[in-house]
């Protein structure tokens, strides 16, 4: 599933994760794993 940017920003707020886009960017780029962990607790919301 593809996430749109707004989506996940939404999700991110339900999910209570209080991160930044500059510190998302950057987990991104240096730590993609725990980017992944993010994006998937986040999508959780969604359902």
């Amino acid at each position: 599933m593809d996430l749109k940017y707004s989506l996940f920003i939404h999700a991110l707020k339900k999910s209570d994760i209080q991160l930044d886009r500059k510190i998302l960017a950057d987990l991104a780029i240096n730590d993609p794993h725990v980017f992944k962990i993010i994006v998937d607790k986040a999508k959780q919301q969604l359902n």
